[in-house]
């Protein structure tokens, strides 16, 4: 299994994916909370990037609505451990489920009616504005006033109740997102990714040559919709609090989607690229304006448009690819 992963990757490159990690791994040792909280907003928008990108980089279903899946995951989980005292650990796979269980509805209606492109987009817009509103008067997680997980100071981590420290966050965030890479890299060195890249390049040839595409775009948004699953539930347990309008609102799938659209879609390094440039220079931003006594509502957004509009003009295959030509990291195989 290591050949097939390592198969035609340039030594620099392991070398360079090695140094990448033991910087991550020792981050905490050398920074201060603050960077600590954007280092694990870095992680979280890469791992959902990464799981995004298994949809629309390596099929080409353009999903719009990903939020979707991180909403019905993070209140699964949450109202398991309020109401039942479910460990997230055991909750997880029940917020898989859920997620995959809606992602396999949306996928069914659409590739079985031949709703593609534009169209596929707008019904996964659909269903996660059905989803929003339905748990604003969804009263068993309290609907738009908000669903709260209980809060304590812990002075030890418990990882089977995801209660714990920043730092426990981060490593675990860390680990899922090492995990998402090397699963994405099997995924795209075997059969699944060659079909994979057939449909996205021509549906219609791929099907000539007898591709189950419908089966094989299923599994792209099964795949995707159980990744992206992971990353709802650990949104609920580090931020404590949920809220319809906040967790499936379409400004939430755009944040998503913007790291490996800017990074380089349907590249593996690109979602976490593009993670790290968009949060930490937004976050930067905000910074440098706020030490300077301005406070401009919603001007993350701003700047993540002028990001998009730079790289569509003159990146248009997003960062990591011109950059890893001029690094010397090109595949050999």
């Amino acid at each position: 299994m290591i050949d097939r992963l390592t198969a035609g990757v340039p030594k620099r490159a392991l070398l360079l994916l090695a140094l990448l990690l033991g910087a991550f791994l020792v981050a905490p040792f050398l920074v201060d909370p603050y960077v600590l909280s954007i280092l694990i907003l870095v992680l979280y928008f890469a791992y959902t990037g990464q799981a995004w990108n298994v949809m629309m980089g390596f099929c080409g279903q353009l999903s719009l609505g990903h939020s979707l899946y991180v909403g019905l995951a993070a209140y699964t989980a949450a109202a398991l451990y309020v109401h039942f005292k479910l460990p997230p650990t055991v909750g997880v796979f029940a917020a898989i489920g859920v997620s995959m269980a809606f992602g396999a509805g949306i996928g069914f209606l659409a590739f079985r009616f031949g709703i593609g492109g534009t169209y596929f987009a707008l019904l996964t817009i659909a269903f996660a504005e059905f989803t929003r509103v339905g748990f604003d008067h969804f009263a068993w997680v309290n609907g738009s006033g908000g669903f709260f997980l209980p809060v304590a100071q812990y002075t030890s981590n418990d990882l089977l109740n995801l209660r714990g420290r920043p730092v426990m966050f981060y490593y675990l965030l860390l680990a899922f997102t090492v995990a998402a890479f090397i699963f994405c890299r099997w995924l795209l060195t075997g059969r699944i990714g060659y079909y994979w890249l057939a449909i996205r390049e021509d549906q219609d040839a791929a099907q000539t040559l007898g591709i189950n595409t419908f089966r094989y775009k299923m599994l792209a948004v099964l795949i995707s919709s159980g990744m992206t699953a992971i990353s709802g539930v650990f949104f609920a347990f580090y931020y404590n609090n949920l809220f319809p309008e906040q967790i499936f609102n379409i400004s939430r799938s755009i944040e998503l989607i913007l790291g490996p659209i800017i990074g380089g879609l349907g590249s593996l390094f690109g979602p976490i690229l593009g993670a790290f440039v968009l949060t930490v220079l937004a976050e930067g931003l905000y910074e440098v304006l706020h030490g300077l006594g301005y406070d401009i509502p919603g001007i993350k957004h701003v700047f993540y448009g002028i990001c998009l509009a730079a790289v569509i003009m003159y990146l248009p295959h997003g960062i990591w690819p011109p950059l890893r030509r001029r690094l010397g990291l090109e595949s050999k195989s």
